[in-house]
């Protein structure tokens, strides 16, 4: 029997399979129970073109006196952040990669911010 996480991680790779077949930059989200993490891969997976954590001490300000960055709020200013810094990087198009998370709840705010904020997915 898998663990919790072998089956997400199993889920995670047949999403890479799909998505590497696609060609596009990849939209990576990992999530703790602390802190949501979002990563832009080059379309051909060998460079990182842009990053944000709620683990970033800037960030951290912004999300108030808890620094709380596993919630809702904190998942939408790092959707946000990612976009913009994505776009400047000159990547428009993304495919979303959840990692094997559940779209629901932060994953789901966090591609949500994203897509308002410019990404198409």
């Amino acid at each position: 029997m898998l663990t919790k996480k072998e089956q997400r991680l199993r889920r995670a790779r047949q999403t890479r399979i799909r998505i590497a077949n696609q060609g596009v930059a990849r939209l990576m989200v990992n999530r703790t129970n602390l802190h949501i993490y979002a990563t832009v891969v080059s379309a051909c997976g060998t460079k990182v073109v842009a990053t944000a954590s709620s683990a970033e001490a800037d960030v951290r300000k912004q999300l108030g006196a808890t620094g709380k960055g596993g919630n809702v709020d904190a998942a939408q200013m790092i959707g946000k952040l990612i976009a913009e810094k994505a776009k400047k990087a000159g990547v428009e198009k993304v495919a979303f990669d959840r990692s094997g998370f559940a779209y629901h709840g932060r994953v789901k705010a966090l591609a949500d911010a994203a897509r308002e904020a410019g990404l198409q997915f």
